[in-house]
């Protein structure tokens, strides 16, 4: 099943729904959101290199954030295409809470060109994996999905099951934020060998970071020797 909902996914099933643009119904040249929609669609310009948090202070010219600044996440880079704000966060949660893979693939096509790496390219992409209870009920993992299509554009591996989660948490959604930075920890078991490699982990989101910390914390005790993250949009 997990198989097929793939394959639909990248090749932009429903093919009928994605000639029309998600946000306003005009032709939207295939990949579901016009030209006009996305050029305003919430870009995330400037960003903390490390944890993707959006930088609005001139002072910032190290491109840092403060907390950073402060104590570094175990994973080496973050990378955001949007900020979690209208109408991103809509189509998020379509493609999140009511299956809507059109938007799903339609966020995915239009991140993969700003999230592209430009230099250390991952040796490979890994999904941030749902704890299988989650999967039975939500029937596949939108992380997965955006993995598939950003591993055929950036011409890499794609390993689904390089991380599982061991222990079943709360949704981040319901939490408060010292509630999600506490929610995932210990939460994630390796499966292959990463020893000395580049893994390009992938969300749907970046809330507090947690997750990702969490995720690369496990890849880094089994030998992994740098982290990247990517994902579709990031919290202020």
């Amino acid at each position: 099943m997990v198989y097929k909902k793939i394959s639909h996914f990248l090749s932009g099933f429903p093919a009928a729904r994605l000639t029309l643009c998600l946000l306003c119904g005009n032709h939207s040249d295939g990949n579901g959101i016009c030209p006009p929609c996305a050029a305003e669609l919430p870009w995330l310009q400037r960003a903390c290199r490390h944890c993707a948090l959006p930088l609005s202070a001139p002072a910032e010219v190290s491109g840092i954030c403060a907390r950073c600044l402060q104590q570094e996440p175990s994973f080496n880079t973050a990378r955001a295409a949007w900020l979690y704000a209208f109408p991103i966060g809509q189509l998020v949660q379509r493609f999140k809470y009511r299956g809507d893979l059109a938007a799903g693939h339609s966020l995915a096509q239009l991140a993969a060109g700003p999230l592209r790496p430009t230099d250390k390219a991952p040796d490979l992409l890994a999904p941030i994996p749902l704890h299988w209870r989650r999967y039975w009920q939500r029937g596949f993992n939108q992380s997965q999905l955006i993995a598939a299509e950003l591993g055929r554009q950036w011409h890499l591996p794609v390993h689904a099951r390089l991380l599982r989660r061991v222990v079943a948490r709360e949704a981040q959604l319901r939490l408060k934020r010292s509630q999600r930075l506490r929610n995932p920890e210990h939460s994630f078991a390796v499966c292959s060998p990463v020893e000395g490699r580049h893994i390009g982990l992938v969300d749907d989101v970046i809330t507090t970071g947690a997750t990702l910390e969490a995720a690369a914390r496990a890849l880094i005790a089994a030998g992994a020797a740098w982290v990247s993250a990517y994902a579709l949009a990031r919290t202020p």
